[in-house]
């Protein structure tokens, strides 16, 4: 690790995380922490881990070493129920069903009722329905959608479960630009107005350099880096992936050229 930092107060903290598979090692000694109201971007080549490192943090998978404490609370493996009603995870892979779309995005409050949902549920459930403009599709069943479509709601069944920390991999892969503006533009306004942490894997780095605090870059299972966004230097990338860059800032607003 060649640089890290230290956030103070901390609602997720990661230490020593490792995790492999067989005799092939996907996660290397992972530590970093994350506070609210902040979104973190995870940049890396293909196969370092970012995936992997994303369902650790979900709870969906159970590193060999290593401990991951949400508000000071170990993060347990053994009940995707009760880890439902702090973190939410959204895959790049959308599984489709006959499930109709508004039912898809219901969802998210299936781990806070029991054998039906309260006034209160679908009242959110149908205004994140309309806040990812949805409501010309709430009827129809998620295998008859596009894959962006079905993107769409189930980052829309993430925001609905209200989490304290959303985890996102690679949320904008199948939308068009004004759809991927207007995710990412949503999920600023819902980390701050919601006080959540969000973390999320990103292939875009000029997409991510806008909206994200933080950037993790992540290579052979190792962060080589913890860095606020403004830290990001054409150095540190082509250090992650090998290939020449340079960073150019125009109205204070920095991209990256190949």
């Amino acid at each position: 690790m060649f640089y890290t930092q230290t956030t103070k107060n901390p609602v997720l903290t990661v230490n020593g995380v490792s995790f492999h598979y067989r005799e092939n090692t996907v996660l290397d000694n992972v530590s970093f922490s994350a506070k609210r109201g902040e979104i973190i971007t995870i940049l890396g080549p293909n196969g370092s881990g970012k995936s992997t490192l994303l369902r650790c943090l979900g709870g969906l998978l159970s590193p060999q070493s290593g401990e991951i404490y949400l508000d000071n609370k170990k993060l347990e493996t053994k009940s995707i129920r009760t880890n439902s009603r702090y973190v939410a995870y959204v895959p790049q892979r959308i599984e489709t069903s006959l499930m109709p779309v508004f039912d898809a995005v219901l969802l998210g409050r299936r781990p806070y009722f029991g054998l039906r949902p309260s006034a209160g549920d679908l009242e959110l459930a149908e205004a994140m329905i309309y806040k990812f403009r949805l409501e010309s599709i709430a009827g129809r069943s998620m295998n008859n959608l596009s894959g962006g479509e079905a993107q769409k709601v189930a980052i829309a069944r993430g925001f609905t479960q209200q989490p304290q920390l959303l985890l996102l991999d690679e949320p904008t892969s199948m939308l068009d630009l004004r759809n991927q503006v207007e995710l990412l533009m949503l999920l600023r306004q819902f980390v701050s107005e919601k006080n959540i942490t969000a973390i999320l894997c990103m292939h875009d780095i000029n997409s991510a350099m806008r909206y994200t605090d933080r950037f993790l870059l992540l290579r052979k299972g190792q962060i080589i880096f913890d860095i606020e966004k403004n830290e990001l230097t054409a150095d540190m990338i082509e250090a992650l992936y090998d290939q020449p860059v340079e960073i150019h800032n125009i109205n204070n607003t920095s991209f990256v050229v190949y």
